[in-house]
């Protein structure tokens, strides 16, 4: 692997966050006079943009959807957001990627604010040299633009440049931006939805994207 800089979603690639925003988007439909007690139906909510998510799972004009987007942020950001999980092996990978001289970076649609909280509370911040995210009022929460402002303004050489990650949307901002991409299958994107962007590398397996970047790693 020859990029000497690379980009990592968060969600369902460095980290599994199902409780903490399945349990958050239960409370803010709660809030909203919406009952649905099975919070695995609400794992389809990992990964896209919010305010898109819930006007397309629950037909929310925009109105809507920014009030329900108000009451799950009032729940995640003072316990949801720690009720997550750092995948098994993904500190070594981190510890090895800049261990190679790699720089490291995080391009989330999830707020910044959110994000880089997230990474020091499970210390995996010190491995990037910044974390990039959306701001509060949604500005950046598409992959496209979201990678073009960072490309921007860290002035990377997309030839250069790998973005990881475990949905279309982060192969879609990737690949628009010129870069190669590489979809993860541990994560919640189908093994049909990540194939179907047609992905530089797709890796069923952390193991597997470690392989690749450390030969050793298994």
């Amino acid at each position: 692997m020859h990029y000497t800089n690379i980009l990592f979603d968060l969600d369902g690639t460095l980290t599994d966050p199902r409780l903490g925003i399945t349990r958050s988007i239960q409370f803010a439909l709660a809030r909203l006079g919406i009952d649905e007690p099975d919070i695995t139906r609400l794992e389809h909510f990992i990964g896209p943009p919010l305010l898109q998510a819930f006007m397309q799972f629950y037909d929310m004009d925009e109105a809507r959807a920014w009030e329900a987007v108000g009451h799950y942020r009032e729940r995640f950001k003072v316990t949801g957001l720690y009720e997550n999980l750092v995948f098994e092996g993904v500190p070594q990978l981190l510890e090895d990627l800049a261990g190679q001289g790699r720089t490291l970076y995080i391009a989330t649609s999830k707020p910044w604010l959110f994000a880089r909280e997230i990474a020091r509370h499970f210390d995996f911040a010190r491995h990037f040299k910044l974390i990039y995210g959306s701001e509060l009022d949604g500005t950046r929460t598409d992959k496209v633009e979201l990678i073009a402002h960072l490309l921007a303004e860290e002035n990377l050489d997309p030839a250069h440049t790998l973005m990881i990650g475990d949905r279309k949307h982060d192969l879609i901002g990737g690949l628009r931006n010129g870069l190669d991409v590489a979809a993860v299958g541990y994560g919640f994107g189908s093994h049909e939805e990540l194939a179907a962007e047609q992905p530089t590398y797709h890796f069923a397996t952390l193991a597997e994207l470690h392989e690749a970047f450390v030969p050793s790693a298994r």
